[in-house]
């Protein structure tokens, strides 16, 4: 069944499963191929099908993926190599020298080390916030805001903003808001529903789901925005390959079911570290696999698990687990956005809840006795 043949009201499931999936115009195969080639043949100088001119401009198999992430959003899509990729495009697309931006001041440490150690040497100013706070966020935004950064839930402390009321402050000082949706995804949460101008993804995380894949989307509802992103993707050239696209199109077409495996792993795990003495701030937004706590041997428990995998990233199909300041979050020491030393941070699988919570639980047991 092809995707645009689907009933208007179907359910999210039904459209994960059949977005962007057009049989092949060929030989009619139901999963489209992957073209695997960076240029096209031209019937005459100038002539050429549709876009597909040479494949940094287009290829039909990122055409495909790009379709179904914005069935899934409810925008228009566009892929780039890694999610910093993506944030770097949208930036650029919606700021200039000169341009203030506002950031949260809990916030993935790739997108802090993007803007302050890169962007600000080209004249972008920032700020940041607790974006849980809409007066303090009212306060930090200036004449010459052009977009407001939102991480929701936010990553590592997984704050969960209020993105619908965020949304209408900035709309109403003229001010664009984007949020990266790869904690949620749109699973749990459609940013462009409650009027967010861009929704950005690291697509290495869960909607792709396997941890073999980098690659990264933004996602807007106004098409003259999805025109400038789509240039810059071209311009600058950070394109995803077909193969990494197609499993990323495949990791679509389970993301219902991973998603609520993960947040069932995660449930089981919260009740663990709720009862467990020694470990406190446990935060887990209610969905997704994700989970931070905090404990004095936060360094010991990570090398002593046997199911969590010690590794940075998140999102796949097996259990990780890291501490985030001597991680992911390294580029944010010395910053407003620190982390502190004794928080770790899990990405919950969708192996057996019990085999995680046994996991858990003798690694920060083993602690407790050798203390």
């Amino acid at each position: 069944m092809s995707a645009r043949r689907l009933p208007e009201d179907a359910r999210f499931a039904t459209r994960a499963v059949h977005a962007g999936l057009e049989p092949d115009p060929h030989f009619r195969s139901v999963v489209p191929a992957i073209h695997q080639t960076s240029t096209f043949a031209q019937p005459a100088p100038g002539e050429y099908l549709e876009e597909y001119d040479y494949a940094r401009t287009a290829n039909p198999t990122r055409r495909a993926l790009e379709d179904a992430l914005g069935q899934l959003e409810g925008g228009l899509a566009t892929t780039f190599g890694s999610g910093l990729a993506a944030e770097h495009a949208l930036i650029s697309a919606t700021c200039e020298a000169g341009s203030h931006i506002v950031l949260p001041r809990d916030l993935y440490g790739g997108t802090y080390r993007l803007v302050d150690k890169i962007l600000t040497r080209w004249g972008l100013r920032y700020t940041m916030v607790d974006q849980t706070d809409l007066h303090a966020l009212a306060v930090a935004i200036e004449p010459d805001t052009r977009l407001v950064w939102v991480e929701t839930p936010t990553n590592p402390r997984l704050d969960v903003v209020d993105v619908a009321a965020l949304v209408e402050l900035a709309h109403a000082r003229g001010v664009l808001a984007a949020v990266d949706n790869t904690f949620a995804t749109p699973v749990n949460q459609r940013p462009l529903e409650h009027g967010a101008d861009a929704v950005v993804h690291s697509a290495t995380k869960y909607l792709g789901g396997h941890s073999d894949v980098v690659l990264g989307a933004v996602v807007v509802a106004d098409e003259q925005l999805h025109e400038r992103v789509r240039f810059v993707q071209n311009a600058a050239g950070a394109i995803p390959g077909p193969m990494d696209c197609f499993l990323v199109h495949r990791g679509l077409r389970t993301l219902h079911l991973r998603m609520a495996a993960h947040a069932a792993s995660a449930g089981a795990v919260v009740e663990l570290l709720l009862g467990t003495p020694g470990v406190s701030d446990v935060a887990w937004p209610g969905f997704s696999g994700m989970v931070s706590f905090r404990h004095r041997d936060a360094h010991g428990i990570c090398t002593r698990t046997r199911v969590f995998t010690l590794a940075e990233s998140l999102g796949g199909v097996e259990s990780l687990i890291e501490v985030p300041q001597a991680m992911t979050h390294g580029s944010v020491e010395g910053s407003d956005a620190a982390v502190p030393a004794d928080l770790v941070r899990l990405s919950c699988g969708i192996e057996d809840p019990v085999d995680l919570v046994n996991d858990l639980h003798q690694a920060i047991l083993g602690g407790s006795r050798g203390a």
